[in-house]
């Protein structure tokens, strides 16, 4: 296999998985979670569910492309230790993303056999929710960096990065925080629906309701904190580290982040319809592998 040749391969992997990502998020938006009931990784106690419900079609829908994308990236590591000589980080990467995979499925395989799914509103689901998106995003991060490194980008230099390392560290932190604290609202906003955002604010601020109603007011309050950073640290990379990467990156992540905080706010409006929150989830995604693409063009070099 051409090196080329895998390139093209890893960037492919890495929209399927992003895909497939998406269509877990509405497997959970739709409550299709126990469509298979406590079983895994049959279905309902069979390999091939007969007769499914629409509940069971989804959630077996999403088993099956979970299945092709796991396929997919052990062939990615497999090829990747043909194409690559030992040292290369595209087989570094490579090994990462399996190993993100293999815990991506063993979360979401927890989730089902202890039923963290449905209807449950315990803190165990929610805090599984945070590892579950935590490890997708280190998961599409490995794979974005392989893909980076197989089309040429040079090798990460951690040490020595002075204050760039220190802001771009802070900014994957905050994201990752984010990220996580969305888990969390979007588990409250299916589990406790709301009329209007007024509702929503009171609920949120009244004593003794459910810790998923009162947590969902902070997560806009997040999104805009840690927006307003991320574009500054874009910003002040991509002038401490010049180059045409990390401006074209820092760029597109601050024109991203306004995009995905007005859609943040039209989804709070609508009261989360699913469509939105699987586009509100696309363009975390993006804001995500935005910053990870830009971490990797500006730790190439030295600090100054």
């Amino acid at each position: 296999m051409s090196q080329a040749w895998f390139s093209r391969y890893a960037w492919g992997v890495l929209v399927w998985n992003i895909l497939v990502a998406l269509w877990g998020a509405y497997v959970r938006a739709t409550g299709s979670g126990a469509g298979c009931g406590a079983h895994w990784p049959t279905c309902n106690g069979e390999i091939i569910p007969r007769s499914p419900q629409v509940e069971t079609f989804i959630e077996f829908t999403h088993r099956a492309t979970s299945g092709l994308a796991f396929l997919l990236v052990l062939l990615f590591f497999l090829f990747a230790l043909r194409a690559f000589p030992k040292g290369h980080p595209v087989r570094f990467g490579a090994g990462l993303s399996l190993l993100f995979m293999v815990t991506e499925s063993l979360v979401g395989a927890s989730l089902v056999l202890f039923g963290w799914t449905a209807q449950n509103a315990s803190a165990a689901r929610a805090v599984v929710q945070m590892v579950h998106l935590a490890n997708t995003y280190f998961l599409l991060a490995a794979l974005a960096l392989t893909a980076w490194w197989a089309s040429g980008g040079a090798p990460l230099r951690l040490r020595g990065q002075g204050a760039v390392g220190a802001a771009l560290l802070l900014g994957l932190i905050a994201l990752l925080f984010l990220g996580m604290s969305g888990a969390v609202t979007a588990l409250g906003d299916l589990l406790f629906p709301v009329r209007n955002t007024l509702e929503a604010l009171e609920r949120s601020l009244t004593p003794g309701e459910h810790f998923l109603v009162r947590l969902r007011v902070l997560h806009p309050l997040i999104a805009v904190s840690v927006g307003l950073y991320v574009v500054f640290a874009g910003y002040l990379v991509a002038h401490l580290r010049p180059s045409s990467h990390t401006r074209r990156f820092a760029h597109a992540l601050a024109y991203l982040y306004g995009v995905q905080l007005l859609v943040g706010l039209v989804n709070v409006w609508l009261k989360a319809p699913v469509w939105m929150q699987i586009l509100h989830l696309l363009l975390a995604y993006a804001v995500w592998l935005l910053f990870i693409l830009l971490s990797a063009a500006a730790l190439v070099q030295g600090a100054r």
